[in-house]
């Protein structure tokens, strides 16, 4: 029995309709964004660095709506559990070109500072007066800071009600576009001091920023696509979801023991349970209906497999090693080869 982005309940296929539309409300505000950055970019690296994240910006919105798209579509042979875990891959990619980015910009903009660049700040005529060109840099940069805030904080709620990773991550980077404004607000101040390092300073700064968020957004993808224990979205604990699913599977009046595995499948939830019942105690139709229950318990639970056993292993030892818990049921012993 399983379920999918089709079957979710009517919240959260609102939630996931206004987070498609914010999404394409935002490449356009990030379009104009990017051509502000652009035309204002001039000799500064810090600007330069800014243009580039900006850039990078469309990775995540994009990732989010390709993927939610394809998410929905029918399970087929090929692909029996349908396509939840494209979310996961979609979260993968976008971390990914986070961090690869990241590290290209320090490298950037350490050599800019190595080779102590000096970069210089003109003037320009603006409806019939001269002006500073560093005002226009700093109030595109303004305008590159107020809007991404402005989203990350409407994205956040969705993101949440969907749990999904990409969204949120989207949601926390735009949140925090501020320090990269800032900082490119301060190496342009700096030019205008004469403090020519201040520049390539600001510069790295926005580049830490991107390859922090690029660093711990990978590793949380990869440890979803390596079947870790669901954690909740923000990644600070396991999913409360794990302990309600044990208890109500361990409160069924024929199961005398039982292990569970859980991992994440996308937004979704999918595991197995390994149950030892009471004596006559385990039939078909307790099964289906345990898994019945469990499939009730929330909508992001999406499939759930109850495996009969004679016993459970507490542990597993090869060669006077002890493996930990797993594999959690006999018959799963794994022999040295040779």
């Amino acid at each position: 029995m399983t379920r999918s982005i089709r079957t979710m309940p009517e919240a959260q296929k609102k939630a996931l309709h206004r987070a498609r539309w914010l999404e394409a409300i935002w490449l356009v505000v990030l379009a104009s964004i990017v051509a502000a950055i652009y035309f204002a970019v001039g000799s500064s690296q810090a600007m330069k660095t800014a243009w580039i994240e900006d850039l990078l910006s469309f990775v995540p919105p994009i990732a989010f709506l390709v993927g939610s798209w394809i998410e929905g579509w029918k399970p087929n042979r090929r692909f029996p559990l349908g396509y939840i875990r494209v979310t996961s891959i979609a979260y993968l990619i976008s971390a990914v070109a986070l961090g690869g980015v990241g590290i290209f910009l320090i490298v950037d903009s350490s050599i800019a500072l190595i080779k102590q660049e000096h970069p210089t700040i003109g003037s320009v005529e603006l409806f019939g007066a001269t002006i500073w060109f560093g005002w226009v840099m700093i109030a595109a940069l303004a305008y590159s800071v107020v809007m991404p805030v402005i989203f990350g904080h409407l994205k956040m709620k969705p993101a949440k009600m969907l749990h999904d990773k990409t969204l949120y991550a989207d949601a926390m980077m735009n949140k925090a576009d501020w320090m990269t404004g800032l900082a490119g607000i301060v190496g342009i101040l700096g030019i205008g001091m004469g403090w020519w390092w201040a520049d390539a300073v600001a510069a790295i700064v926005i580049a830490l920023d991107v390859l922090h968020d690029g660093f711990k957004h990978t590793g949380a993808a990869i440890r979803d696509l390596s079947d870790e224990m669901p954690r909740t979205i923000e990644d600070k604990e396991f999913d409360p979801l794990i302990e309600e699913v044990q208890k109500t599977f361990g409160a069924l009046p024929w199961v005398r023991e039982s292990r569970l595995r859980l991992h994440e499948e996308g937004r979704f939830l999918t595991g197995t349970i390994y149950v030892v019942a009471h004596e006559n105690g385990c039939s078909a139709g307790r099964i289906e209906a345990a898994e019945a229950k469990l499939l009730d318990l929330h909508w992001r639970i999406h499939d759930i497999s109850i495996m009969p056993r004679t016993k459970i292993e507490a542990s597993v030892t090869i060669e006077g090693v002890d493996d930990g818990t797993l594999p959690l049921r006999s018959g799963a012993r794994r022999h040295p080869v040779g």
